[in-house]
């Protein structure tokens, strides 16, 4: 048996073993290890799996995951997402689907301190749909802006999935991270563009609501100000080069622990930051686990010459770099309907990038379509993730297909956006090469 059959037979092994919902990074870590046996032998196996977990966990640049990860969970712990959702819903409350509107850039605001749709989904939904649904909103598009919404996490700094992808794919960090801006604020746009247009047409969708006074507008400011200051400077840190990915997270995890210090009353303090910390455990734990079994897989797939034989049979088909990234995001898109976003792109990675080198397409604005089409697949059917935080957070107040209903209008914005993605790639590319310019 070749060494390629044996790598094809471990990524079908691979694909059934999570349909049976085994932890993503088990399941990567298993077939990893017993492709490598087969092989190399069993103590290569026990070799890689004994020296390539430390080897990427050691990495100094993955210091600014949990970081963040702490960044946003003292936010959210801290009481201060809230604020945020209020102060968008005093400016743009008046428009046409105007809450739908204010969660939708209240998302993209707790974007900048989360990196994490999921987490963005959640803390935001448990705020902004109840107050939608008090106001009478159609409940499929209250909870389907918000299931979208949240997908903003992905792209807007600082993002947890950039960063993973920019440690597997060696590029820098903070390039990465700046290039997921402008498409996070063209996303949001988009989103806002089509609610407000739906809205207009059909008012039943959102009644309108009582526009705030300039006084109301400006108090809301006061809860919000301290968090973006802090996300601000944070990306400002990375963009002009003042602090490294690793030291800018430090420094935004310090200064929200002492606004939510200051903003909380002293019973809530030690809950809050309790709570923050062990979340943040938990999730870098998660996050460690499956990189650390997808570096594994990476070493596999090597090994078993599927990359070798991918791109030769690419070669002779003749597939242009379209073709190839067009194969790459119908996997990707697949892929996204099963799984959480992590175990997507670590996977898809070890296979997709050197179809990509090979066809000479540039690794930074592929990461934003990697993620961009990642989002896509987070409210997707049969199983977005989004949609599930969502109807987590509803309960039985809202069904699942009413859900579903209403991302079905985002899906169709979110391939408008990544169309306008691929045919210009400057709006990725444009905030990264002014750094290196």
């Amino acid at each position: 048996m070749t060494g390629v059959t044996i790598g094809f037979i471990g990524l079908a092994l691979l694909v059934v073993l999570l349909f049976f919902r085994m932890h993503v990074g088990l399941a990567l870590s298993l077939v990893s290890f017993g492709g490598l046996a087969s092989l190399r032998g069993f103590d290569a196996a026990y070799g890689a799996l004994r020296s390539l977990p430390y080897d990427f966990a050691a990495n100094w640049s993955l210091a600014a995951i949990p970081m963040f990860l702490l960044m946003g969970a003292i936010a959210y712990h801290g009481g201060l997402t809230s604020g945020l959702f209020r102060a968008a819903k005093a400016w743009l409350g008046q428009l046409p689907g105007g809450l739908a509107v204010a969660s939708t850039i209240a998302c993209a605001m707790f974007a900048a301190v989360s990196g994490s749709s999921l987490a963005t989904a959640s803390a935001m939904g448990r705020i902004a749909i109840p107050e939608m649904l008090h106001a009478r909103y159609d409940a499929g598009l209250a909870a389907g802006t918000v299931a979208a919404a949240g997908t903003i996490g992905s792209l807007i700094p600082p993002s947890i999935l950039m960063i993973l992808y920019a440690v597997f794919t060696e590029q820098s960090i903070g390039i990465c991270l700046m290039a997921g801006i402008l498409p996070g604020l063209l996303t949001a746009f988009m989103y806002t563009v089509m609610i407000v247009l739906r809205c207009y047409l059909n008012d039943e969708l959102a009644p309108s609501v009582h526009a705030s006074s300039w006084p109301e507008r400006f108090t809301a400011l006061r809860e919000v100000w301290p968090v973006l200051l802090v996300a601000g400077g944070v990306i400002t840190g990375i963009y002009a080069g003042i602090a490294t990915e690793s030291e800018a997270a430090g420094i935004g995890a310090a200064l929200m622990a002492v606004v939510a210090f200051v903003r909380l009353r002293s019973g809530y303090r030690r809950r809050a930051f309790l709570d923050a910390a062990r979340e943040t455990v938990i999730s870098t734990a998660s996050i460690l686990l499956i990189a650390i079994g997808a570096s594994l897989l990476t070493r596999f797939v090597v090994v078993s010459g599927i990359p070798q034989f991918i791109g030769a049979e690419i070669t002779d088909m003749g597939l242009g770099s379209t073709m190839v990234l067009f194969v790459i995001a119908a996997f990707t898109l697949v892929l996204g309907m099963f799984l959480d976003p992590m175990g997507v792109l670590l996977i898809t990675l070890p296979v997709a990038l050197p179809l990509v080198e090979a066809a000479n397409i540039n690794l930074i604005w592929f990461a934003v379509i990697m993620i961009k089409l990642i989002e896509i697949g987070l409210i997707t059917p049969p199983i977005g993730m989004n949609v599930f935080v969502i109807k987590g957070v509803v309960g039985k107040s809202i069904a699942l297909g009413t859900i579903f209903r209403g991302v079905s209008w985002f899906v169709v914005i979110e391939m408008l956006t990544l169309l306008l993605l691929i045919l210009f790639p400057q709006i990725s590319l444009y905030v990264p090469n002014l750094m290196v310019g």
